[in-house]
C-alpha cells in the first residue's frame, strides 16, 4: 500500500544523488522554520546559511532542542535586514536558493524584486504549489496562487513557462497543462477563456515551449477522464493534466486550499522567475511539506546549473 505522502517522498529521494544546495534562510526565528532547515540539512537537501538576529535564532533553537552546531549564522538586526542580506548572499554567489523563515512573505519578496539590489530576471516572478493529493497518482502543480493577483496575458506567458520549466526540473516525462476557467468553450464575456485560447495559440507558434497545453478547460474535465468524455472534449490534456494554470490568485488560492482542507492534500511552495528558486513556506506547513519544498528547490537549482554553460 502506498504511503499517504509517497509523492513527496519520491521527490526527496530524487535529491539523494545530487549535492546539497547552499540556501540562504531568511530570518528563521521560530521553531518550525529552524526545524525545516535543519532537517533538510540532515537529509542532504540543503546547506543552510541562517540570516537573522543571532540571539533570537539561538533562543528559538534552544527552546526547541535544535542543535545548530556547525551551522553558519549571519547576524542581522531585524527581518527587513535579514531579507536584504539573504538576497545579497545569492547575488554574491554564496547561495543557490532562498528560503523564507518566520518573516512575512511580503518582506522577503520586496527584497527579491527590488530593481537595483534584488534577484529579478527577464522572466516574471510567479509561484507554484506542488501538491500531493491523496488518490491522485502524480504531484499536481498549481500556478499562480500566491504572487500575481490578476495577471495580464503577457504575464501569464511567463507564469505558464515557469510552471512548465518546473515540471521538467521535477522529471515529469510529459508535461500536460490545463489552462483553467469556469467552462471549456471560448466565451468573449469571460476574459479568462479568451486568454486561455490565446496562450494555446502561443504554444502553437512556439512562443511558449515544452508542454502539451490546452484551454480553456473547466477543472472537472481537466483532471477527470470521464468528465472530458461526457463533454466530448478531444484533447491530449483533458482528463490528464499534471499542471493547472488558474486565471487569477483568488481562484488559485481557493483551489489549493480546497484540496488541502477538503481532500487532505499537502502543498509544497516554490517561487520561480528569480535568479534562484525561492522556498516559500507557510506557518501551517507540516515538516514533510517543508522538506518537499526544499527538494523542489534543489531540483530546480540542479536544472539551472545543468542549463548554464560552464566557462573554462
Amino acid at each position: 500500500m502506498a504511503s499517504a505522502h509517497d509523492k513527496y517522498e519520491r521527490l526527496i529521494a530524487q535529491c539523494q544523488t545530487i549535492p546539497p544546495t547552499p540556501t540562504a534562510v531568511a530570518h528563521p526565528c521560530d521553531a518550525s522554520s529552524l526545524e525545516g532547515a535543519i532537517e533538510a540539512t540532515r537529509l542532504g537537501l540543503i546547506i543552510p546559511l541562517l540570516v537573522g538576529p543571532r540571539a533570537r535564532i539561538q533562543a528559538a533553537a534552544d527552546a526547541s532542542g535544535i542543535n545548530l552546531a556547525g551551522v553558519e549564522i549571519l547576524d542581522t538586526p531585524h527581518s527587513e535586514a535579514s531579507a536584504a542580506a539573504a538576497v545579497q548572499l545569492v547575488r554574491e554567489g554564496k547561495a543557490q536558493a532562498l528560503m523564507k523563515g518566520s518573516l512575512h512573505t511580503d518582506e522577503l519578496m520586496a527584497a527579491v524584486v527590488r530593481r537595483e539590489t534584488g534577484l529579478r530576471t527577464a522572466r516574471r516572478v510567479s509561484h507554484c504549489f506542488v501538491m500531493d493529493v491523496p488518490g491522485h497518482a502524480d504531484p499536481l502543480i498549481i500556478t499562480d496562487a500566491a504572487v500575481n493577483i490578476a495577471p495580464t496575458l503577457e504575464e501569464k506567458m511567463d507564469i505558464l513557462q515557469n510552471a512548465i520549466d518546473l515540471a521538467h526540473a521535477l522529471g515529469v516525462a510529459q508535461v500536460r497543462v490545463a489552462i483553467l476557467s469556469a467552462m471549456e468553450t471560448v466565451n468573449p464575456k469571460v476574459p479568462s477563456t479568451v486568454e486561455a485560447a490565446a496562450l494555446c495559440k502561443m504554444v502553437d507558434r512556439h512562443q511558449i515551449t515544452g508542454a502539451l497545453v490546452d484551454g480553456p478547460l473547466a477543472l472537472d474535465n481537466a483532471i477527470n477522464m470521464e468528465a472530458a468524455r461526457i463533454k466530448n472534449i478531444e484533447s491530449p490534456v483533458a482528463g490528464r493534466a499534471n499542471v493547472l494554470m488558474v486565471p487569477n490568485l483568488e481562484a488559485g488560492n481557493m483551489l489549493a486550499k480546497s484540496l488541502t482542507f477538503l481532500a487532505g492534500a499537502d502543498a509544497a511552495g516554490i517561487v520561480l522567475g528569480a535568479r534562484v528558486p525561492i522556498i516559500l513556506t507557510s506557518r501551517a506547513d507540516t515538516l514533510l511539506t517543508r522538506l518537499a519544498s526544499c527538494a523542489v528547490a534543489a531540483l530546480v537549482a540542479r536544472a539551472r546549473r545543468e542549463a548554464t554553460p560552464v566557462l573554462v
